[in-house]
């Protein structure tokens, strides 16, 4: 069990529950919160990101991804604690408990909502499935073309505030992109640094990443774009509505902890002690979104 327990990280659930949190606390802001569909959105959220988890292990392993000269934690598969074969029923099992949670989702929140509304959630959740799998696995993964960071950025931020949002309040608001748009470029960070870490094994073993593509120096000034424009975005979100207390910018308690990790990572050059920045910036985003919903509740 303790094999499977380290092989789901649960290290990264935070950062895959931030973008949930968020929009349950836009949608209490609206007043229109719903525990049922809090409570379902966090453990269909949970489902998928163990599923990725789970497909990412075995994915770097069996496509030659995970070597001894990796600087980050070693898998489970690569160890030999964990099979290929019971790897590969794990990712079956877990993509039918995601799909059973996300439609069990849907039918509670969507049970007024035009029929139309539900199949389009539903395809979402199919495609969110996939791309949970395929990110390593597969024979043609995304992940090892530079693509992941514009599906964490999609799913962390887009679908996961906003999707969560309108399941709450059945309502489209355009300003909810702005702090939806800073949780994906914040969870983006945070795949940055992982990939800033493991830049050498990944140039070794054909894992074209961001990093791999730039460089190293490149990619820091890219970190800095990230962490710079989530948070300019949030504050013009803040500044937007003009309404309300100053408690709304709470979350700018959140900004010197975020400004720590781009020194951290301009100025750390070992492997190893970057990574407990990955860490630092995934409760950093957390942090953010909690200290972001405090404010605008008060």
């Amino acid at each position: 069990m303790n094999h499977w327990i380290a092989a789901a990280r649960p290290r990264t659930l935070p950062l895959a529950l931030a973008s949930i949190i968020m929009g349950g606390f836009l949608a209490a802001a609206n007043h229109k919160f719903s525990w049922p569909v809090g409570i379902l959105s966090v453990v269909t959220t949970i489902l998928l990101q163990v599923l990725s988890n789970f497909a990412n292990d075995y994915g770097d392993t069996v496509n030659g991804k995970d070597t001894d000269i990796r600087q980050g934690p070693s898998r489970a598969v690569q160890r030999g604690d964990i099979t290929p074969a019971r790897m590969k029923s794990a990712i079956v099992l877990f993509s039918a408990l995601s799909l059973i949670a996300g439609l069990s989702l849907l039918f509670v929140a969507l049970r007024d909502a035009p029929i139309q509304t539900f199949w389009g959630f539903l395809g979402l959740g199919v495609l969110c499935i996939v791309a949970a799998i395929t990110y390593t696995a597969g024979k043609k993964p995304y992940g090892y073309a530079g693509l992941g960071d514009l599906s964490v950025f999609i799913f962390f931020g887009w679908v996961g505030v906003l999707g969560s949002s309108y399941l709450h309040t059945l309502e489209w608001n355009w300003a909810n992109l702005l702090p939806a748009t800073t949780c994906g470029l914040f969870s983006v960070a945070v795949l940055n640094i992982n990939n800033i870490r493991d830049i050498e094994s990944d140039r070794a073993t054909g894992k074209n990443s961001i990093p791999v593509r730039i460089g190293r120096e490149k990619a820091v000034v890219y970190h800095w774009l990230i962490l710079g424009t989530g948070m300019l975005l949030v504050l013009a979100y803040g500044l937007w509505f003009r309404d309300g207390s100053n408690w709304k910018f709470l979350f700018l308690l959140s900004f010197p902890f975020v400004v720590k990790n781009g020194l951290a990572v301009s100025r750390v050059h070992s492997p190893k002690e970057l990574d407990p920045y990955l860490k630092q910036m995934a409760l950093s985003t957390l942090l953010f979104v909690l200290l972001f919903g405090a404010g605008f509740l008060i």
